[in-house]
């Protein structure tokens, strides 16, 4: 019996063990599950861009760009193990305290994000070389009509490694080591750069303008950043793209309607205004409809819905880029793919970073992308040249793209079309609105040291391009005046063969008509008329002549002189100094009768090769008597 009693004893506190074990594992269990769940939570988008109230402009973006489907700690941590992860996370935890005591000052900036090779080389292998990419750009300007172009071209990613034969295009700077020192948070201006090859060869580059001293690269060796895919796509889950660039992209989409009047002009202005809260940007993009109905009645009443539709596709842009109770815009936040909202590329590629022995980091267009095709509607497709063959060795140059303005030449021809240089109609090659239409206020070609290194041959003095001190017509040969030999003013022997459109890309003339009032280079006035003695002027004005001509006029014919020394009029001033002859000629033709050197009234001596049929020229007789 007692026994009995011990078995059932020790089996209730097996049972009591069991219950108590039970209840530890269920509760282990339930604490690991919520632990679970919690940390996943805390891991996932719906998290940071939610439950948090300062990241709604970021998760905004993030739903609309390409890593949408990323989780936002895969970036921000790292792809890593949950024991690293762990420690990684709870440095972080400053964000939670901030976001409860609102100790944050908007736009808020990340300032610890992780190196690239934990975060995108995750996903995207560095090695990986991709191939050359045409890309297609709508773009609309702001006029009445929305004018619609399109830029092509291709877009040169490559990658890969140099053992491979590959490594070049905009990936280079994978492949290579290149370092930098930038004391803005943004990282927008860069003083120093430092590039080591695959050798160990190290090139040190400096800002022109920012006036640092040779040993500057040792003084912040330990403040160098080394360059990753973040330096340039920063922005790739996060943009927030420019009122312009905004509308051409819903224009190109068809969402906003082109043939609506001023619909680009007027998107671009509502989006760029400053709003004190998204209520009063909305209200004031509302106000569209009524300007349409004021300005446009016609087109309004036979186009409501597509008006009202675009307005509220307005609305739908503002509310995915501007965020006024944070602070955020497409300003406050650079976006380095590009170069032309923002430096991006040009904050190195300037043409102002400058080696030891001046070579530049290049600013070649066409080392990231080809040269843009631009074409309107109805318009010829472009014909894109993959590779540029025979480049001329000019064009290797690493300062090549500012020495162009100024060696621009005949030799040119060879591969362009030169016609219209520096114009903006796309007409030929040298008139490219894809370049010459855009300020490109991030370049520094104007650098006082840049200009130098790559200006034209200038006169002794000179600090500019010399100014022609008279007008240029569409008949003016500057070679007249200016060829390379016996000239004026002789040109520069690498000018030779320069025509006029080339001389006016650096020399201004002070104007282009010829009749201007404008003060012209002094030289003497004809004092007589020339219409009954053109193509005669070497008769009174050869070397040994009444008002001989400078030596270097010996070639020049009357049409020639006459760019420079005006005709005089028909006055009785035109005829002082130059005495009537005061008796008739009939009867006295031969004029060397009288006035011989040893006559009544002799000639002066330099009159005496003058032929007797040209004195009239000049001296008028009495009518003749009939």
């Amino acid at each position: 019996m007692q026994k009995m009693r011990n078995w059932f004893f020790n089996l209730n506190r097996l049972l009591q063990w069991a219950i108590v074990l039970a209840i530890i594992v269920i509760v282990g269990l339930s604490a690991v599950t919520v632990s679970a769940t919690t940390w996943e939570y805390t891991n996932s988008p719906e998290f940071c861009g939610t439950t948090c109230h300062t990241m709604p402009p970021e998760y905004t973006a993030y739903q609309v760009s390409p890593h949408a489907r990323v989780d936002c700690v895969d970036c921000h941590l790292g792809r890593q193990s949950f024991l690293s992860a762990v420690p990684q996370k709870a440095k972080e935890i400053t964000h939670v305290t901030d976001a409860l005591t609102q100790s944050y000052e908007p736009p808020i900036y990340i300032k610890n994000l992780r190196p690239a090779r934990d975060t995108c080389e995750k996903c995207h292998n560095p090695d990986k070389f991709s191939n050359d990419t045409f890309v297609q750009i709508q773009r609309y300007a702001q006029d009445k009509n929305n004018t619609e172009r399109t830029d092509f071209l291709i877009v040169k990613t490559g990658g890969g490694t140099a053992r491979e034969g590959l490594g070049r295009g905009i990936h280079w700077h994978v492949e290579n080591k290149v370092q930098f020192y930038s004391d803005d948070p943004l990282k927008q201006t860069i003083p120093y750069i430092r590039v080591e090859d695959a050798t160990g060869q190290v090139t040190e580059y400096f800002d022109v303008e920012a006036g640092l001293p040779p040993t500057f690269g040792s003084q912040v060796s330990d403040q160098l950043h080394t360059m990753d895919c973040v330096d340039c796509h920063n922005r790739i889950s996060h943009n927030f793209r420019s009122p312009s660039n905004a509308m051409d992209d819903a224009l190109s989409r068809h969402v906003i309607d082109q043939n609506i009047p001023e619909i680009k002009k007027r998107g671009v202005e509502l989006l760029s205004a400053n709003y004190d809260t998204t209520e009063e940007g909305l209200a004031a993009i509302d106000t569209l409809t009524g300007w349409y109905q004021e300005n446009y009645p016609d087109f309004y009443a036979g186009n409501t819905d597509t008006v009202e539709k675009s307005v509220n596709e307005i609305k739908t842009l503002f509310t995915e880029t501007i965020f006024p109770n944070m602070a955020v815009g497409w300003q406050t936040h650079p976006n380095n793919v590009g170069h032309r909202e923002f430096p991006g590329c040009f904050r190195c590629h300037d043409g102002k970073h400058i080696s030891a022995s001046d070579e530049a980091i290049r600013l070649e267009c066409n080392l990231c992308h080809s040269i843009p095709e631009v074409v309107t509607p109805g318009g010829k497709p472009p014909i894109i040249e993959i590779e540029k063959p025979n480049e001329p060795e000019s064009h290797l140059n690493s300062n090549w793209i500012a020495q162009h303005r100024f060696k621009f030449d005949t030799t040119c021809m060879e591969c362009h079309d030169v016609s219209n240089p520096g114009g903006t109609d796309d007409t030929s090659f040298c008139s490219n609105s894809g370049c010459h239409a855009t300020e490109w206020k991030f370049v520094g070609l104007n650098a006082p040291a840049i200009r130098e290194m790559v200006a034209p041959p200038r006169l002794p003095g000179s600090g500019e391009p010399r100014q022609i001190p008279h007008p240029a017509g569409p008949r003016t040969d500057c070679t007249i005046c200016h060829g390379t030999t016996d000239a004026i003013i002789p040109t520069p022997a690498n000018h030779e063969g320069f025509d006029q459109s080339l001389c006016e890309l650096c020399h201004k003339p002070l104007a282009t008509d010829l009749s201007s009032e404008q003060t012209q280079v002094e030289v003497p006035q004809v004092p007589h008329l020339v219409d009954n003695f053109k193509d005669q002027c070497l008769t009174c004005h050869q070397s040994d002549a009444v008002s001989p001509f400078p030596q270097n006029h010996a070639t020049w014919q009357a049409d020639t002189c006459l760019f420079c020394h005006q005709e005089q009029t028909e006055t009785a001033e035109a005829q002082e100094g130059r005495p009537p002859i005061p008796h008739t000629i009939e009867g006295r033709e031969d004029c060397l009768a009288c006035h011989g050197l040893d006559s009544i009234k002799p000639f002066p001596e330099n009159h005496k090769s003058r032929p007797v049929e040209k004195c009239q020229n000049c001296h008028k007789p009495q009518e003749t008597k009939s």
